[in-house]
């Protein structure tokens, strides 16, 4: 007899739930969120005969998974939407059930599953992670120290990343007071900025060593960050049937609804990777407005924007920019400028 399994997981503790080819629950229990302690002692119990061990896609999923799967277990992380919206049916919340709702998704296939990236993109989605974080809180306190300034009368104005705490010292120059309670604030933004510059030296690194990422970034607009963020991102081009799903899987394309008579066509999705999508968006945004050099592909964005304005045309134009870019990544080419010499995306 066959048998399923679902798998509620939280920081601590991992719900699991066991039910065979008819429903009937087999087996209950709470046990160490780890691969490697009692919850694979519990699933390489030789009673039973495992078809599918399903869990939902989180911050843990991706390590679990793993574990799991280099064991020899049938596991399937399973799209986190998808999930909640079945076990929002449940009348009580909790982990039990949770486990419960996931193992009958298993038994009865209804279920939709995600892709767990490999070890290399997810460094390399740590890395971009990393430098992000420092970049943020390095121009936050550069904000803070702004507005701090401007209750006294003092105005940064415009000032360079290089030159903004030597504009802060010449500010503060004549209030000694004033001038102490500033340092502190400029020796984190200083240690922010040296710990941010080393990992996008990293970053420059990564792209310039990756063949991929070279070839993408022959396209106008797609610089070393988005070209290694796209390639962590996407992880395994082959993943995909067509160029034409990457749009969709980072929530570039309309939300339509229909009912009866209605038909409606929404904003896009905003499903998927919301830093990918960022970084497409601003890709689309410079090739746009500030590259100087003309190309079909900014040409289609224009007659766009002339249609529809200038936003729709950037969200149209990177959804088109996802598809290039797998595209060139799964045939190996470059951008091509002119429209003749370029293929359609399949």
């Amino acid at each position: 007899m066959k048998h399923y399994a679902g798998l509620d997981v939280s920081v601590k503790e991992t719900s699991l739930c066991i039910v065979d080819e008819t429903g009937r629950i087999c087996r209950e229990a709470k046990l160490v969120s780890h691969p490697d302690d009692d919850l694979l002692a519990a699933l390489n119990d030789p009673i039973w005969r495992f078809d599918r061990i399903g869990l939902e896609a989180g911050p843990l999923s991706q390590w679990l998974f793993s574990g799991l799967a280099e064991a020899g277990l049938p596991v399937i992380c399973i799209e986190t939407r998808h999930a909640k919206a079945f076990l929002k049916a449940q009348v009580n919340k909790s982990d039990r059930n949770d486990a419960r709702g996931i193992a009958q998704m298993m038994r009865v296939g209804l279920f939709r599953p995600v892709h767990v990236k490999t070890l290399t993109s997810q460094k390399r989605r740590v890395l971009l992670a990393g430098r992000k974080l420092l970049q943020e809180k390095a121009i936050a306190i550069e904000n803070d120290i702004r507005g701090l300034l401007r209750n006294f009368g003092l105005k940064v104005g415009i000032v360079g990343v290089i030159g903004f705490e030597q504009r802060i010292h010449e500010l503060v120059g004549g209030q000694p007071e004033l001038a102490e309670l500033m340092e502190p604030l400029l020796v984190a933004r200083r240690v922010l900025r040296e710990q941010f510059t080393q990992l996008h030296r990293k970053v420059l690194l990564l792209a310039r060593e990756s063949e991929v990422c070279r070839r993408l970034m022959t396209i106008p607009g797609v610089g070393p960050v988005t070209s290694l963020a796209f390639i962590s991102t996407i992880d395994v081009p082959a993943r995909f049937k067509s160029s034409k799903a990457v749009g969709p899987s980072l929530g570039l394309t309309p939300v339509l609804n229909q009912s009866g008579e209605s038909h409606r066509i929404g904003r896009i999705s905003l499903c998927g990777d919301e830093t990918m999508r960022a970084l497409l968006y601003e890709a689309a945004q410079v090739m746009l407005t500030r590259v100087q050099k003309w190309s079909w592909l900014k040409a289609w964005a224009m007659q766009i924007a002339k249609r529809r304005g200038q936003q729709k045309a950037i969200v149209a134009l990177a959804r088109r920019l996802a598809v290039i870019m797998h595209r060139m990544w799964s045939d190996g080419t470059e951008f091509r400028w002119t429209r003749e010499a370029t293929p359609a995306a399949q």
